[in-house]
């Protein structure tokens, strides 16, 4: 009877073992480049570590959202791991390729300010958009896929150009622009939690953030008017402002952007998923 025992005792151990070293349910799919992302499916609230730092967690449906910055290195590694139990994916990211993009006749003051009063406001507003950047809400409206925030497409400034501004090389242009007539209305491009809306930023003019869950910012700069107020859940389609050419801008146009934790991302590769 005792050896009977031990013997149930050492088969549940050996079942405890294999369960710890069993691999945790993972789906992936994206654009696995620069500039790009995945989506991934796996245990609910399982921890999401990408190149060895926990960056995010599973949503109560088990979406996750990863996104690989514009300057991304050659691979990624994914863990996904729930208690003892993990699984691993290392992702081939492929390089993208960036135009140069020129932009003359700019006011020096949204290229190069050095007004007191200016730079202090500037300072003002990079605290508010950060803040508005730092939103984590804890869901996943990026799996119902996205939309073009405008009904007529024209893409004027494709995504990570490198941008030279009056002569001046600066940093690549981290959205696409698209080309409209003032007052066009602007359509949320995917469901969302607004984060930040203001009317008046002196690089952006009005801008709208958007959390798309987990972090996911969509953005929408140079908007002539704003329909929707920090706090607000919008759904994809929902008119959320209109064109304009407000902040740093030489005619009327939607600057679309999209980060996940600090990592710039072309928001036409969600379309297209």
């Amino acid at each position: 009877m005792m050896r009977r025992r031990a013997l149930l005792a050492g088969v549940g151990g050996l079942a405890v073992a294999a369960a710890a070293r069993a691999e945790v349910p993972l789906d992936l799919t994206g654009r696995f480049q620069q500039g790009g992302h995945a989506i991934g499916r796996t245990t609910p609230r399982a921890m999401v570590y990408v190149d060895g730092e926990a960056l995010t967690q599973a949503s109560a449906s088990g979406w996750f959202f990863v996104g690989f910055d514009r300057d991304a290195a050659g691979t990624a590694e994914i863990i996904v791991r729930e208690g003892r139990s993990e699984t691993r994916r290392v992702l081939e990211i492929a390089r993208g390729s960036f135009p140069t993009s020129r932009i003359d006749g700019l006011p020096p003051s949204t290229v190069e300010p050095a007004d007191p009063a200016l730079l202090e406001r500037i300072q003002r507003e990079v605290a508010l958009k950060a803040e508005g950047f730092a939103s984590r809400v804890d869901g996943d409206d990026f799996r119902d896929g996205f939309r073009w925030p405008l009904e007529t497409v024209r893409v004027t400034s494709g995504w990570g150009a490198q941008r030279i501004l009056n002569g001046t090389p600066a940093r690549p242009h981290y959205g696409i622009d698209l080309g409209a007539e003032a007052g066009t209305p602007i359509r949320a491009p995917a469901a969302g939690t607004v984060t930040l809306a203001d009317r008046d930023l002196h690089f952006e003019g009005g801008l709208t953030l958007i959390d798309h869950g987990q972090g996911l910012i969509g953005a929408c700069l140079h908007q002539s008017r704003l329909h929707v107020s920090k706090g607000d859940r919008v759904a994809r389609g929902d008119v959320i402002g209109r064109v304009g050419s407000s902040g740093r801008a030489t005619g009327p146009h939607l600057c679309w952007r999209l980060k996940w934790r600090d990592r710039n991302l072309d928001p036409s590769l969600l379309v297209r998923a």
